[in-house]
């Protein structure tokens, strides 16, 4: 009997989780006529709830009657639960994925294909073991970039093509089959200054940690055992 109990109260919990994220919707849609909110979140912290819209975290109350803009983190765990989120619903359709060994220790890249320090970057994860690597084009120093990318992003196998030019020199060729990488590039380009990222390479780890620039393979690893891999 104790346990059918604990189950409906598990339930009406979550049916009015549901009740209350939805009316937050409404109101967050009716205050905000411009924003897109892609989803509505009740946290375990101060009654607050999270808003995910236009590429951006908020936190709200159940009336939206307040709006914080900033970093939640929990003080026991010391996770940032905002940039765990925003690695969360990152668009991954629109990266490039190298997996070596299992893949099982994701992270996300950005970067340019004529960037110095990606290319540096690209032999310091042949050293990682384990890796899904998803890696966003950022074509931002030079017009050869962007038709670097639009080639990368068209060939048959993108991924080969990709560390075939990072790690080799192996210069991409154009397809020769109708593909507009255009609207794709520029999506990625849009999310990256959505994300703040103004430079090449960018990091995102799982737990949201993030590194702008280069970093070795040792650190690498290091930021990939505190997201819970390199097991």
């Amino acid at each position: 009997m104790k346990r059918v109990v604990a189950f409906l109260a598990l339930v009406m919990f979550a049916v009015l989780a549901c009740a209350g994220e939805a009316e937050v919707k409404k109101a967050w849609e009716s205050a905000f006529t411009d924003m897109k909110v892609e989803s509505v979140t009740k946290t375990d912290y101060l009654g607050l709830y999270e808003v995910y819209a236009e590429g951006e975290v908020f936190y709200t109350d159940e009336k939206v009657t307040a709006i914080l803009r900033g970093e939640l983190i929990d003080a026991k765990t010391r996770k940032n639960l905002t940039q765990e989120k925003k690695f969360s619903m990152l668009p991954l359709d629109q990266a490039i994925k190298v997996v070596r060994g299992n893949g099982k220790n994701v992270l996300v890249t950005f970067e340019d294909p004529n960037c110095g320090y990606c290319k540096k970057l690209a032999r310091e994860l042949q050293q990682v073991k384990n890796t899904t690597v998803y890696t966003f084009l950022v074509p931002i120093l030079s017009e050869d970039s962007v038709q670097k990318s639009k080639a990368i992003w068209c060939a048959a196998d993108k991924s080969r093509t990709w560390s075939d030019w990072m790690l080799n020199g192996t210069v991409p060729i154009a397809a020769a089959a109708k593909c507009d990488a255009g609207p794709m590039l520029a999506k990625t380009m849009e999310l990256s200054r959505r994300l703040g990222i103004r430079g090449t390479p960018f990091i995102y780890f799982a737990n949201g940690q993030q590194a702008g620039g280069y970093i070795p393979a040792a650190e690498i690893e290091k930021r990939l055992s505190q997201s819970g891999g390199l097991d």
